[in-house]
């Protein structure tokens, strides 16, 4: 049959593994906004902030309760109004995951995005070669639904994309979203003597983050 002449000649490897791509991009998708961000629980409140070393830092600078939850904050954690929590190493609140960004499912969120920007690049890829333009309106009748998909494939790559860098870039200088953007109000970056005290380097940044 014909299925059986393309499984010997390998053509169904290519459709098979762009499958199982999004498969992978679905399953991550939903552990990743299930998954416990790293929320701060009042039962670990008793010890918390011991281990914490931080260079430059002013000694006067506590941890302190939140005035939502009323638990005692790690350092680098921040209140979620969405999720009524506060998160440790909160990075930001992702409207599409309906999650927080933090300390637990921060890896897994870099994994999703790359694992969709492949997608993302594959589909794309297969939509432009299914073009062949012409200039006449059934031409456009013919092909609009499948110009339309990669119009939106391209929206979407260019944002996953730029949400990708910018986030390896956070990651690579030892920086959360929320500490990039509100640096002058927060009070352990404010007060530092260096403009990141978490700053360690490149490679001991983007080790610790991933292993």
């Amino acid at each position: 049959s014909d299925l059986q002449k393309q499984e010997e000649h390998g053509e169904l490897l290519q459709p098979l593994i762009f499958v199982l791509l999004v498969l992978c991009s679905i399953l991550l998708y939903f552990k990743v906004s299930l998954m416990d961000p790293g929320f701060v629980k009042p039962e670990e409140e008793e010890g918390e902030g011991q281990g914490v070393v931080i260079p430059q830092l002013p000694g006067d600078i506590k941890l302190r309760r939140c005035g939502y939850c009323l638990v005692k904050q790690p350092m680098r954690a921040k209140h979620c109004q969405q999720c009524q929590h506060c998160v440790r190493r909160y990075d930001h609140h992702c409207p599409w995951l309906e999650n927080c960004v933090g300390e637990r499912n921060h890896p897994l969120f870099i994994v999703y995005l790359s694992v969709q920007l492949v997608v993302l690049l594959w589909g794309g890829h297969v939509a432009w070669s299914g073009l062949y333009f012409e200039q006449s309106w059934e031409w456009l009748q013919h092909n609009i639904f499948l110009l339309v998909s990669f119009l939106l494939i391209l929206i979407f790559t260019i944002v996953v994309l730029l949400l990708l860098v910018s986030q390896l870039y956070l990651i690579s200088c030892n920086t959360t979203t929320w500490e990039f953007m509100s640096h002058h109000r927060i009070s352990y970056l404010r007060h530092s003597e260096l403009e990141n005290p978490f700053d360690q380097g490149i490679i001991l940044n983007l080790w610790r983050f991933f292993c």
